[in-house]
């Protein structure tokens, strides 16, 4: 695999069970490459390798007045230069390329995972654990693989100079030969500290990027209610505990490259020290001692690549194993699906609950529980519960159905649906059955001043749909995001649309016209709205109370008004004290909760004065019609 022919047509199915296997299963997955690093690798080693005995050749050549070996000597050291430049070279770019296109099939296959997983990854890894993989951690791991092939070209160059050594000259081999595997060795007692180091630094760091993740997520919250400061003195806490843990591991590290450049030092000097005596004794000549003296100071360079392999390897077993956590996080659902791939149609059951949305109605539920009904919602869209229960579409089970029959047949926007950067065009830019056009959608959401809002925003491109959305749509309000994301719900046309509390943020008026405009586009389609709002609620056709986990109440919204007190707690904001008197003709202060829900927001409804609870609903009935 080359640069140029990334991405890969299939990054493979990953061993995550550990972080060590994924490593292994990198590498052997690159083998090719590996191979073609280690070739150019021992190029290039042994090219900087042999040039010592170039040297020594040359030196006793000079001593004997030996011309013809002093030419030969001449002849393969220009050999062993050219040999190193060209080792050298393509080892880089073999490197490089193993480097790169490893972390290029890390990063495929978090994206994979990422989309198989959807919004439920965030909720099983934190979000800054995720950006944390994809960045960094990719690039250790890529590091590491690289750094392996290199490594191994290293260690068999210098066991081949070795050998050599102790044929050549086999006094001073032998001093050679002890000597360097304690150089190797030396440094491992420190490695397992120095791992712990890294790893606390990597962590801190993690959670820094978590937290400064977070911050930017809220910042229009932080905002409004002044907490800037209180997240930037966070922040710059978190920085400061990375910092000193990296300072931390920074030290072990450096203890161990000043122990990677003493100990060679010493060989240096015994090897010197005991073939200065051979030499005076005559046992050797001068070109020898020469010889044996230059390879020993040669060999710390190869020797450098022990140090680099322990950091490399200590830096990404962390980083492959956060990497591997997340690619062993699996579906809930068979993602390949035991049935065919046909979406069903039919009504939308949950055994969990008892909730029954029957097939081309528009039905609402009210749950006076959100986190319930954000639970309810995924399981719906086919994420099954804790015990295992999935929701059922004309009889099927979802989790049975391939996970993209299941997203065709089932679509669920959540409370806080996300806005992708880019021109609206591309926003809206989804799967779809192409019944819906963008042009209705938008209308059926009342996206129109958002449209001219983007039109204006954006350098005055004449059609809003070349308009650019920010990140996030962050340059939007909130009920702007809200109706963008309708709409482009809309678009998509699926056989059951659930919908969580999709015009939270939208004034009362609003709200009114895009309830008709969702009834009547999604006309003969399945559509579950969860919302506690009259406006939304009058105009479903059936109505769903859910209480303690369990369908209390169905009927008709102004049905479910009169006869069901805690369905009318639900709607109307009571307290409990309320709702414990609502037998009782007791006065209700206008600009109470109670009031204001009844007027969307609470300011409609400016009057002085009290209403009693037949007026309340009477009110109710008068705002309704009127909206």
């Amino acid at each position: 695999m080359q640069i140029q022919d990334l991405p890969y047509p299939d990054p493979g199915v990953p061993d995550a069970r550990s972080g060590p296997r994924f490593l292994w299963w990198l590498f052997r997955n690159q083998l090719g490459g590996q191979l073609k690093s280690l070739a150019w690798g021992l190029l290039h080693f042994g090219s900087v390798s042999a040039l010592p005995f170039c040297v020594g050749l040359a030196i006793q050549a000079v001593v004997d007045r030996s011309g013809t070996r002093l030419a030969l000597a001449g002849g393969v050291m220009v050999l062993c230069c050219v040999g190193n430049a060209i080792g050298d070279t393509f080892l880089h770019r073999a490197a490089i390329t193993n480097w790169i296109t490893a972390a290029a099939r890390v990063q495929q296959l978090l994206a994979r995972k990422t989309a198989l997983l959807g919004s439920a990854l965030t909720r099983r890894v934190a979000a800054g654990e995720v950006v944390a993989v994809s960045t960094g951690d990719v690039e250790k791991i890529g590091w590491f693989v690289e750094a392996v092939s290199r490594f191994t070209a290293a260690a068999l160059t210098i066991v081949l100079v070795c050998v050599a050594l102790v044929v050549y000259e086999p006094a001073l081999g032998v001093v050679v030969i002890v000597g360097l595997p304690v150089l190797a060795l030396a440094v491992l007692p420190l490695l397992p500290r120095a791992t712990r180091r890294a790893d606390v630094q990597r962590d801190k760091a993690g959670r820094a990027t978590e937290l400064a993740s977070d911050t930017v997520a809220g910042l229009r919250v932080l905002r409004g209610i002044g907490g800037e400061e209180l997240f930037l003195d966070r922040y710059r806490g978190a920085s400061q505990e990375v910092r000193h843990a990296a300072v931390r591991s920074a030290r072990m590290w450096s203890l161990i490259s000043a122990i990677q450049v003493l100990l060679p030092g010493l060989l240096l000097i015994a090897v010197v020290w005991h073939g200065v005596h051979l030499a005076r004794e005559g046992r050797i000549g001068v070109g020898e001692l020469v010889t044996v003296y230059s390879s020993v100071m040669i060999l710390t360079y190869p020797l450098r690549h022990f140090e680099e392999i322990a950091m490399a390897y200590s830096f990404s077993r962390p980083s492959a194993k956060r990497a591997a956590r997340v690619l062993a996080l699996e579906r809930a659902t068979d993602t390949a699906g035991s049935r065919g791939a046909e979406a069903p149609a039919g009504d939308l059951y949950d055994p969990a609950t008892g909730l029954l949305a029957s097939a081309g109605r528009f039905t609402a539920v009210v749950c006076g529980d959100p986190d319930a009904a954000g639970r309810l919602a995924e399981r719906l869209g086919g994420h099954p519960s804790q015990k295992g229960t999935s929701a059922l579409l004309g009889g099927v089970p979802l989790d049975e159905l391939p996970l993209k029959s299941a997203r065709t047949a089932v679509l669920v926007q959540d409370k806080d649906p996300v806005l992708l950067s880019g021109t609206l065009r591309e926003l809206l830019d989804v799967p779809a059955s192409g019944a819906v056009l963008a042009e209705d959608a938008l209308a059926a959401a009342q996206c129109d001043d958002v449209l001219a809002a983007l039109a204006q925003g954006s350098l005055g491109a004449e059609d809003p749909m070349e308009a650019r959305i920010t990140e996030r749509g962050r340059s939007l309000s909130g009920g702007q995001r809200q109706r963008l994301a309708l709409a482009r719900s809309l678009i998509t046309d699926p056989e059951a649309l659930v919908l969580d509390e999709p015009t939270s943020a939208v004034d009362s008026h609003t709200e009114a016209r895009i309830a008709e405009g969702v009834r009547a586009l999604r006309a003969g389609r399945t559509t579950v709205v969860f919302t506690s709002s009259p406006l939304l609620l009058d105009r479903a056709d059936r109505i769903v109370f859910l209480h303690d986990g369990d369908v209390a109440a169905v009927g008709a919204h102004r049905e479910l008004l009169h006869t069901e007190p805690r369905y009318r707690a639900v709607v109307t904001r009571e307290t409990d004290e309320e709702t414990a008197t609502a037998g009782r003709p007791e006065r209700v202060p206008a600009g109470s909760e109670a009031t204001k829900s009844l007027t969307g927001d609470g300011r409609d409804d400016d009057r002085d004065g009290a209403l009693s609870d037949d007026a309340v609903l009477h009110r109710l009935e008068e705002i309704e019609e009127t909206a």
